[in-house]
């Protein structure tokens, strides 16, 4: 609970902080809210006064009368529809999201700090100072997010591929069916990883957690070196995820996958932070 309110209470600075509050302000100015709003105000017809209304009462009424009223009605959906009110929304909107994510990845990578030092204490080796390198918590993460939108990729193509086939009938046995599909996933999901590693180092879940992969000019890795590190993540994960045990004690956080295309993945958080 004491986490949530900070994060409610940094977003809410941050609501303030940001243009909204400069945009709305000069869009009521500009659309002459006030005036409007009054002028209608005092042209709505009046509520019959049975003589109970008193003190609260009577404003509760001028209250609903100005709410109901046609000019504020009015006035207000053109605030709300301004461009600078709708700018700064989608401002704040970012902002918020960058936030969250900020403090997601924080986390992550305390938690890899935790994780690095039981396995050490387990193997009797000394603590290990941060170095610049992603861990296996913050990897995991972005690797959940990259397969999940590699399999959305496949699935929509596959779909799109199987309604053509459907219109001659079935294309073959169902074993063939079968092999085509799992070839299909491998090619798919290993174009995904590959094209995003060997052009810009980053798949978008590395993105998401501001962690990049290079090779070992520091750049990132050609295509041949992407698709050997794809096959080594591969064969990591089929060993129940045994591939990425070295990642908690080796001192630049390689896995199976790393070591066999020569990459390792920078942490950029912590590259900023030194």
């Amino acid at each position: 609970m004491k986490f949530e309110r900070l994060a409610y209470e940094r977003a809410l600075d941050a609501l303030l902080a940001g243009p909204l509050p400069e945009a709305f302000g000069r869009s009521l100015a500009q659309h002459n809210v006030v005036e409007r709003v009054a002028a209608g105000f005092l042209d709505a017809p009046k509520q019959p006064d049975n003589g109970a209304g008193r003190g609260g009462d009577q404003l509760e009424q001028l209250t609903q009368r100005l709410v109901e009223s046609a000019a504020f009605k009015q006035a207000l959906t053109e605030v709300l529809s301004g461009a600078e009110v709708r700018a700064a929304l989608t401002s704040q909107a970012t902002t918020y999201g960058e936030e969250v994510a900020a403090t997601a990845s924080r986390r992550l990578r305390a938690f890899d700090g935790r994780l690095e030092g039981r396995a050490r204490d387990l193997l009797g080796r000394k603590p290990a100072e941060p170095a610049g390198f992603g861990g296996i918590a913050t990897r995991g993460v972005a690797l959940v997010l990259d397969a999940a939108l590699a399999q959305l990729g496949f699935l929509v193509v596959g779909a799109s591929i199987a309604l053509v086939l459907a219109l001659a009938g079935n294309f073959g046995p169902n074993w063939l069916d079968a092999s085509l599909a799992g070839v299909g996933w491998f090619a798919a999901t290993a174009t995904y990883f590959v094209a995003f590693w060997s052009a810009t180092g980053q798949t978008p879940g590395m993105r998401a957690l501001r962690v990049r992969v290079v090779g070992p000019a520091g750049g990132p890795p050609s295509a041949l070196r992407s698709l050997v590190r794809f096959v080594g993540l591969i064969l990591a994960i089929i060993p129940l995820f045994a591939g990425f045990l070295p990642v908690l004690v080796d001192g630049r956080r390689r896995g199976l996958h790393d070591f066999l295309s020569g990459t390792v993945v920078l942490d950029e958080l912590e590259l900023v932070g030194h």
